[in-house]
This record gives structure tokens, C-alpha cells and sequence, in this order.
């Protein structure tokens, strides 16, 4: 089992707050030849004017390390690589990086990280550390 973010617990509560119901903690996606591969979190939320399940899956990132731009760089890999395969073996739940909201001010206002939403390369949640509560879902 994979070692848990800094804000695992934060947006997991985040998403309850905002009528998600866990359903994975954390969402395996088994490959072919046995290996797995762990996002944080997997959820879903009952749609009433669609009458239709919205399923998603959440990569938590801290961007706790001395580098953001390192940190960008490892989320997009992973978030690349996880987005591929859902998209291939579960195309109905979308793939979200969820980051603090000072993480959303301080690299996803920058260059590098307007192109990675402009070009839409990622969707990102922010969230509020101390509340607990999401923030912003881009787009």
C-alpha cells in the first residue's frame, strides 16, 4: 500500500463536505500482468438532474518540497500516466490533482501552469487546509 500525502485525511473530509462519498481509499488500477498502481482517493456523487453517477478519482499533491517546479514535474508524470489508464479501463471517472489553494495561487497562476489547464493537460481541486473544505474545481 502506497504511503499517504500530507493532506490525505484534509481532502478526503473536503469531499464529503462537498457531497462526495468515498468509494476507494485509496483507487487501485490493476494492470494486465498483476501490478497495480494507486491513486489516492476514488469517489462519487448521485447527479440528480442528470440521474446518473459522476465518478472521479483524486492524486492529492502537497508541493511540500524545496522545489515547486520539481514537484510540478512529478505531479504531471504521474497524473499523465494515471489519466491514460483510467481513460483506457474506466473512460467515465475523470481524473483530478488535488492541491492547497496557496498552490493554486503560487504555480497554477504561473506559466507553467496556466499552459498544463489552458491545454487541458490536468483538472485540478483546490482546496483550504484549515477548513477543509474544496475550493475551487478547475475546470
Amino acid at each position: 500500500m502506497p504511503a499517504r500525502d500530507y493532506y490525505h485525511d484534509v481532502v478526503r473530509n473536503a469531499l464529503e463536505k462537498d457531497g462526495w462519498t468515498i468509494t476507494h481509499d485509496p483507487y487501485r488500477l490493476k494492470l494486465t500482468r498483476g501490478k497495480n498502481l494507486f491513486v489516492d482517493l476514488g469517489a462519487e456523487r448521485l447527479i440528480a438532474a442528470e440521474k446518473g453517477v459522476k465518478k472521479i478519482a483524486i492524486e492529492i499533491k502537497s508541493f511540500r518540497s524545496a522545489s515547486e517546479m520539481k514537484d510540478l514535474e512529478e505531479a504531471v508524470g504521474q497524473f499523465v500516466l494515471y489519466e491514460h489508464l483510467l481513460t483506457r479501463y474506466e473512460p467515465e471517472r475523470k481524473l483530478y490533482l488535488a492541491v492547497p489553494e496557496d498552490v493554486r495561487e503560487s504555480v497554477f497562476e504561473e506559466e507553467a501552469g496556466q499552459v498544463l489547464i489552458e491545454d487541458k493537460i490536468l483538472r485540478l481541486l483546490t482546496f483550504d487546509t484549515t477548513k477543509e473544505e474544496v475550493v475551487k474545481w478547475i475546470p
